[in-house]
């Protein structure tokens, strides 16, 4: 694991825990090069392939869906606990499919789902790019939605 101060690859783990949930294991480690410590998450994920809207196929990508989580999130009073939960339930529902192949319009609803629950604004920022709104009247309609 490189160490994101030093950029040294020999680090040691000084503390392993799963976490509350107990898909993921929380790693403290420590770099043998500058002492610097840090929090490494690792996850289970069977494999899955993602049908995106041009009918391309490509492996499921966590680090992906989690960016674009996070921009919609972005200055918005969203705290890291709460995007880690979001993560985890969209990715149990992802897991739950019965297929191994799943589309992309599917994460993007249970995405939509999650971000509409922990703050709407989020919601309608990953709307707006998942639905691809062309002009303002889709973010009004979009926006009178959810406000009923």
């Amino acid at each position: 694991m490189k160490c994101p101060e030093c950029s040294e690859i020999i680090t040691k783990v000084i503390d392993s825990r799963l976490t509350e949930k107990g898909y993921t294991i929380r790693r403290r480690r420590e770099c043998e090069s500058c002492s610097h410590r840090f929090t490494t998450y690792e996850y289970v994920f069977p494999k899955k392939i993602v049908i995106k809207k041009t009918g391309v196929r490509q492996d499921y990508d966590r680090i992906k869906l989690e960016k674009s989580i996070r921009i919609s999130c972005t200055k918005r009073p969203v705290s890291e606990q709460v995007i880690q939960e979001v993560m985890m339930r969209i990715e149990k529902k992802i897991n739950n499919f019965a297929n191994i192949e799943i589309s992309s319009k599917e994460i993007g609803k249970f995405t939509m789902d999650e971000l509409k629950s922990i703050d709407k604004i989020a919601f309608v920022r990953f709307a707006s790019v998942y639905r691809e709104f062309k002009d303002l009247g889709e973010f009004k309609t979009q926006i009178d939605d959810i406000s009923n």
